[in-house]
């Protein structure tokens, strides 16, 4: 049972990755900051939700070093 939801896990992440991969996250033109660090984790997390119509987008503010 373990194995099953091992592999399910993974499978889960890889698609999420896929998705994160085709709407360009991984791009080396992006800026890096909170915001789209924050929504490419949320997109990978959320699998095959997004192919069924889930676009997740976060938005949040770093704390600006002093």
């Amino acid at each position: 049972m373990r194995l099953v939801i091992g592999v399910v896990l993974v499978v889960w992440l890889v698609i999420g990755a896929a998705a994160a991969a085709q709407r360009g996250y991984f791009d080396n033109d992006r800026t890096v900051d909170c915001r789209s660090g924050a929504t490419t984790a949320v997109t990978v997390v959320a699998g095959p939700l997004n192919y069924v119509g889930v676009d997740p987008k976060i938005s949040c503010k770093a704390p600006r070093p002093s």
